[in-house]
């Protein structure tokens, strides 16, 4: 066995810890969820003295989670669809077409970028609230079109790699600049594009306190308000709250699993670049 082959055994023996502590949180949620709440309040670390899937069953009876899944896919749907677009048309006049404004306009872009959400909350819920967008699905999307600001750095940083002959060449054989971005241009983004949507997706899907002070009616709620309002004013069913948990991550869980190959694929191919 050679050296190389050593260093690899010894790391992999020193992060088998690493991830049974990683491992031990989602390992607590599942099996609670096969509990009752006596069960669970006994011996919360154990597996289940006896199985149950009520909980499960409990959940689609008793909450309005399947209208709360439409609502998340159809927030997190079109709110990435719009910044991904967004980021990426705003991106391109900036690294083909430079001049003094666009430059002004980044910086602009970076300074907005730089302050924190929760700093803005006060005016921006009073915005919302003079442009009638307070517990609306149309309104939490264009709340979140505010992530388009990330995906325009990460689209101009990815875009300064493509050489402009391309778009050059395409000027002389008569194409628009609409023609050039679409046709041209956005079919090069893929890499860069599907780590977006990843990031984005991610972040909107798993997001609490955007729908919590911007939606307020039950039908609106997203999934992971629902896993909120299972809590009580006293107490905790934690086997029902476990059970919302499991459910919610269940769809984004999948979701990571599938498409971390192009994470991987996305960040090599502009360090290539870069």
């Amino acid at each position: 066995m050679t050296n190389s082959n050593k260093r690899l055994w010894i790391l992999d023996i020193l992060m088998l810890p690493a991830g049974f502590i990683a491992f031990f949180p989602f390992y607590l949620i599942i099996v609670n969820t096969f509990k009752t709440m006596q069960d669970a309040a006994k011996n919360p670390m154990s597996l289940p003295s006896k199985w149950i899937f009520t909980n499960y069953v409990q959940v689609f009876q008793e909450t309005a989670i399947l209208r709360s899944f439409v609502n998340s896919v159809t927030i997190t749907l079109f709110a990435v669809l719009f910044i991904v677009l967004i980021g990426a048309m705003g991106a391109y006049p900036v690294v083909f077409n430079g001049n003094r404004l666009t430059r002004i306009a980044t910086v602009y872009l970076l300074a907005g970028f730089m302050i924190p959400f929760q700093a803005t909350l006060i005016p921006l819920f009073q915005l919302m609230s003079d442009l009638n967008l307070i517990d609306k699905i149309v309104g939490l999307i264009v709340l979140y079109m505010s992530g388009s600001v990330f995906v325009f750095f990460l689209m101009s940083g990815y875009m300064k790699t493509i050489p402009r002959e391309l778009s050059e060449a395409a000027v002389i054989d008569g194409c628009s600049i609409w023609g050039i971005f679409w046709r041209i241009i956005f079919p090069l983004l893929k890499p860069i594009t599907i780590t977006s949507v990843i990031f984005q997706t991610m972040w909107i899907w798993n997001d609490f306190l955007a729908p919590m002070l911007f939606l307020n009616s039950s039908s609106k709620s997203t999934l992971v308000l629902q896993i909120y309002k299972a809590k009580g004013e006293f107490t905790v069913d934690w086997p029902m709250f476990m059970t919302l948990t499991v459910v919610t991550l269940v769809p984004i869980f999948i979701f990571f699993i599938v498409m971390q190959k192009h994470i991987v694929k996305g960040i090599a191919a502009g360090a290539v670049k870069g």
